[in-house]
């Protein structure tokens, strides 16, 4: 017996499986803190912080224009997804001497600050 979805099922399904793409692209409420000082978008200006588009895959203190710390500098990081996290948790920790004050201790809302800047980047 051949079963064939309704309308309103076919629209159900659509948006369970629309769900999580939308969710990766979309601004997570945890990058509100972020905001403050960092952009997002593309081409966009430096702030207090770099400009974040394109941040996961490139090497840390990279961002033409923007006066990085002496630490950051030396630091030889490359921002992947194991290092942002670190970073982010404790950022003093991670580069002593960055001027980065803030860190985000909440493992879930540094996973979708983490997702969304992935999502920026293209990865």
């Amino acid at each position: 017996m051949k079963r064939t979805l309704g309308l309103g099922a076919a629209a159900a399904m659509l948006a369970v499986t629309a769900t999580p793409a939308l969710a990766q692209t979309a601004t997570p409420p945890a990058f509100a803190a972020c905001k403050a000082c960092h952009t997002v978008d593309k081409g966009g200006r430096n702030g207090i912080g770099p400009n974040l588009n394109g941040v996961v895959g490139r090497p840390a203190a990279s961002v033409p224009g923007f006066n990085y710390s002496n630490a950051m500098k030396a630091s030889k990081l490359r921002w992947d997804e194991a290092t942002l996290d670190q970073y982010l948790a404790a950022p003093t920790k991670k580069v002593p001497g960055t001027r980065m004050p803030i860190g985000m201790a909440d493992p879930a809302k540094r996973a979708a600050i983490i997702a969304f800047l992935k999502a920026q980047s293209g990865k």
